[in-house]
């Protein structure tokens, strides 16, 4: 059974902004992962319970997915008790799969714990996943040649017109499409929240939270 490790921020706060998870994209691809088959492990830099985003649970993106995990005890109870990213043991891991909310642009832009799994994975020809600002997790992270991950790689992550959009390009620490494409990848995307999914080997990227179903059906057919 593939073992898919969820990774969610621990961050609630942004510049004084309340954030967390966009709960959307968590919850659809846990629902993905589970009917494949595999075994899911939510987990987050600091362990515990992982705060949501409000505006993720408000009419027009509180989908039926979110809905429902939160309504599941066992799905409810992985957020509440997520696992503290540097206790997982890289080697029964087959996919990492990072969510995005703007809490990540706290603790998981600049995360030792993460950057070493994620560089264990791609080396070991693992899956790596990462949509909306999930992909902000991969500019710390170097190939096993010392290059930047993403250099070469044909990626998608949150526009800086997205950003713009939600009026909080000031807030977070680097606007993700500008840092990509700077740091040699291959950046595509859609129309602004239209779904958008890149799949570059065992790397796997998705634009927003439109994207998540995408990005994680994607994962599945490399696991």
């Amino acid at each position: 059974m593939p073992k898919v490790v969820i990774v969610s921020t621990s961050a609630d706060d942004l510049g004084g902004h309340p954030t967390g998870l966009w709960i959307e994209e968590l919850a659809t691809p846990y629902y993905i992962f589970k009917e494949a088959g595999h075994e899911v492990v939510v987990a987050s830099p600091a362990g515990g319970a992982v705060p949501i985003d409000a505006s993720s649970m408000s009419d027009g993106f509180f989908t039926e997915e979110a809905k429902k995990f939160m309504h599941d005890g066992e799905a409810f109870g992985q957020l509440s008790h997520s696992v503290k990213l540097d206790s997982i043991d890289v080697s029964t891991v087959d996919a990492i799969f990072l969510c995005g909310g703007h809490g990540v642009c706290t603790d998981v832009v600049d995360c030792p714990s993460l950057k070493s799994v994620i560089e264990t994975l791609y080396a070991s020809d693992k899956v790596v996943a990462a949509v909306c600002h999930g992909p902000m997790g991969l500019p710390q992270c170097n190939k096993p040649d010392g290059s930047p991950l993403v250099a070469g790689k044909v990626v998608t992550g949150f526009t800086n017109s997205e950003e713009k959009a939600v009026q909080l390009e000031t807030k977070v620490p680097f606007m993700l499409e500008t840092k990509l494409k700077e740091q040699g990848s291959k950046y595509e995307s859609a129309a602004d929240w239209n779904s958008k999914v890149c799949v570059d080997g065992k790397l796997v990227t998705g634009q927003n939270p439109q994207s998540s179903e995408e990005c994680a059906k994607a994962v599945v057919a490399l696991l």
